[in-house]
């Protein structure tokens, strides 16, 4: 097996990573602040990872867990008094707006967050159950329910249609 590098990981999972991101937190400058965030933070730890082989999966649960954190940060300030502004939408957001369906993408936001994290995991990263699963430190089984009740969710979200 070849020798494995934070370049290489970078250059294969990065984009990946922050469209993942932004369907979590919906704001592309955010996403790819946590995405870098996770990468700055498995160089500092490279040199001591037991298995290398394992640092896509440890990118993927930290940029997870940064997406939760900023979602309850998000949470925090949403239901804070003092008025804030709204940034203007950056080019780079739109482009990744783009990319996905517009009802699919608003239909997620109407799901829990769990099955939102299932099903973008799932069918937009492309990784496997066991993959989820460990991304999001859940059972493989919970991955299968949340993933199918998600499925269930969104259908009915955009009337029945087969768009999912």
């Amino acid at each position: 097996m070849p020798e494995l590098s934070l370049e290489a990981l970078f250059a294969t999972h990065h984009v990946r990573l922050v469209r993942v991101a932004w369907l979590l937190v919906r704001d592309v400058g955010r996403a790819e602040e946590l995405v870098q965030d996770a990468f700055v933070d498995l160089h500092a730890r490279w040199s001591r990872l037991r298995r290398p082989g394992d640092a896509a999966s440890y990118l993927h649960v930290a940029v997870v867990n940064r997406c939760r954190s900023a979602l309850r940060h998000q949470a925090v300030v949403r239901s804070s008094p003092v008025e804030r502004l709204e940034d203007a939408e950056s080019a780079e957001a739109s482009v990744l707006r783009g990319l996905e369906h517009r009802r699919v993408v608003d239909g997620l936001a109407g799901l829990s967050p769990r099955q939102r994290e299932v099903l973008v995991l799932r069918y937009y990263a492309g990784l496997s159950e066991a993959e989820t699963a460990e991304a999001l430190r859940i059972s493989r089984g919970a991955v299968k329910s949340h993933g199918a009740r998600g499925i269930h969710a969104l259908r009915s979200l955009l009337g029945g249609r087969d768009e999912v």
